[in-house]
C-alpha cells in the first residue's frame, strides 16, 4: 500500500494555521497596495487598465477597491510606485468601505463597531460551527477552493467547522458568485431558512462586487443586495486559506485590526484556538 510509506515519508502535512502561522501567507500575493496620495499620468494609465474599473481617481489622490480588484496585476505593471502586491492571505473585511484602499476617515471606527455587533450576535457559535454553501452565479473557481478546505492540508474539520446539506441546520452561509437573476430568489429563501443567529460571508470578488460580470441585466452588484452580508472575503478567488481566515473572522476566532489589517488573537481567542485544534 503506497499510500502507508508515503505517509510515513512525508509525515503530517496539515497546516497548523490558526494555532500557529502558516509559511504560506508570505509567498502569496494576496492584494494590492495603493501608495497614499499616488496621482500622475501613470496612475491613470493604470486606472484605464483596470478591467473592473477598481482604481477611482480622486482629490487626495487614486484610491482601489480590494472588493472590486481581481488581482490582474495590471496596475502593478503599469505605475510599480504607485501600486504593488503585498504578501498575505488575511484579507476578510468587515465592512464593504474597509476594502477600500488608502483608508478614508471614520473606517476604524465603523469597523470596530461591526467587529463588537458581530461578535455578540455569533459568541455561541465558536467550537461547532455548519456551513451551507451557495453558488449565485459563479465561474467555478471560488467553489475549487472551498472544497480544498475539506482535504488533509486545511482539515477544516478539526477546528468544528462542517458543511451542511440543509440551510435548516447551517450557522454560516458561504456565499459565491456575482448574485444572477436567477439565483436571488433560492438565495433569499436559503438566508430565511437559516436559524438565528447566522451569518453570511461573501467569498470572491464576483460576490463582493459582480467583479468582471457585475451590474449586467442578468447578474447584480454581488450578493449584498440580496442578502445581509456580514464578512467580505476579496480575492479572484480567494485562496483557501483566505477563505478560511474569513470564516474564523465571522465567529470572533481572528480579529480585524483597524485599516483591514489583521491582529493577533486575544488571550481568550487563542485559549478558544487551542481548544478547537485539539
Amino acid at each position: 500500500m503506497p499510500w502507508v510509506t508515503r505517509g510515513l515519508r512525508e509525515g503530517i502535512v496539515t497546516t497548523r494555521y490558526p494555532r500557529r502561522s502558516d509559511g504560506y501567507g508570505a509567498s502569496f500575493e494576496g492584494h494590492v497596495v495603493c501608495a497614499s496620495g499616488a496621482t500622475g499620468d501613470e496612475v491613470e494609465a493604470a486606472a484605464a487598465a483596470c478591467p473592473t474599473g477598481a482604481i477611482a481617481l480622486e482629490a487626495a489622490g487614486a484610491r482601489l477597491d480590494r472588493g472590486s480588484c481581481i488581482l490582474c496585476g495590471r496596475c502593478c505593471d503599469i505605475a510599480p510606485r504607485s501600486f504593488h502586491f503585498e504578501p498575505g492571505f488575511e484579507t476578510a473585511a468587515l465592512r464593504r468601505r474597509a476594502l477600500v484602499v488608502p483608508a478614508g476617515e471614520g473606517d476604524d471606527k465603523t469597523i470596530t463597531e461591526a467587529r463588537e455587533q458581530l461578535r455578540e450576535r455569533v459568541k455561541g457559535l465558536r467550537r461547532s460551527v455548519h456551513l451551507r454553501h451557495v453558488d449565485a452565479g459563479s465561474d467555478g473557481s471560488e467553489e475549487w477552493e472551498i472544497a480544498a478546505l475539506t482535504g488533509p492540508i486545511y482539515d477544516i474539520h478539526r477546528l468544528g467547522v462542517f458543511f451542511s446539506a440543509s440551510p435548516r441546520h447551517a450557522d454560516v452561509l458561504l456565499v459565491t458568485g456575482a448574485g444572477t437573476a436567477g439565483m436571488q430568489a433560492s438565495l433569499r429563501l436559503t438566508y430565511e431558512a437559516m436559524p438565528s443567529p447566522k451569518v453570511v460571508i461573501a467569498v470572491g470578488t464576483d460576490a463582493v462586487s459582480g467583479g468582471l460580470v457585475g451590474g449586467t441585466y442578468a447578474s447584480g452588484q454581488g450578493v449584498a443586495g440580496t442578502v445581509p452580508v456580514d464578512v467580505f472575503v476579496p480575492g479572484s478567488p480567494p485562496s483557501p486559506f483566505g477563505i478560511l481566515h474569513g470564516i474564523l473572522l465571522a465567529v470572533g476566532l481572528v480579529g480585524e485590526a483597524p485599516g483591514g489589517a489583521v491582529s493577533g488573537p486575544s488571550r481568550d481567542q487563542a485559549e478558544e484556538r487551542e481548544g478547537m485544534a485539539s
